[in-house]
């Protein structure tokens, strides 16, 4: 697995995130999203990264 970046708020910059794992949450209109849940290399801070949705065709 590719190492995944996000923005930490404690450090106030990118980061990448040790632990990183895939989650489901609830989007808009009962929509489930996908998104990344790990910890900021740095400062261990809880970290969160929304992924892109698939495009519908």
């Amino acid at each position: 697995m590719a190492a995944v970046e996000g923005y930490c708020v404690k450090c106030k910059a990118k980061s990448e995130m040790k632990n990183a794992k895939e989650v489901d949450m609830n989007g808009k209109g009962g929509v489930k999203r996908k998104a990344m849940k790990g910890s900021c290399a740095k400062c261990a801070t809880t970290m969160f990264r929304i992924m892109p949705s698939a495009k519908k065709k």
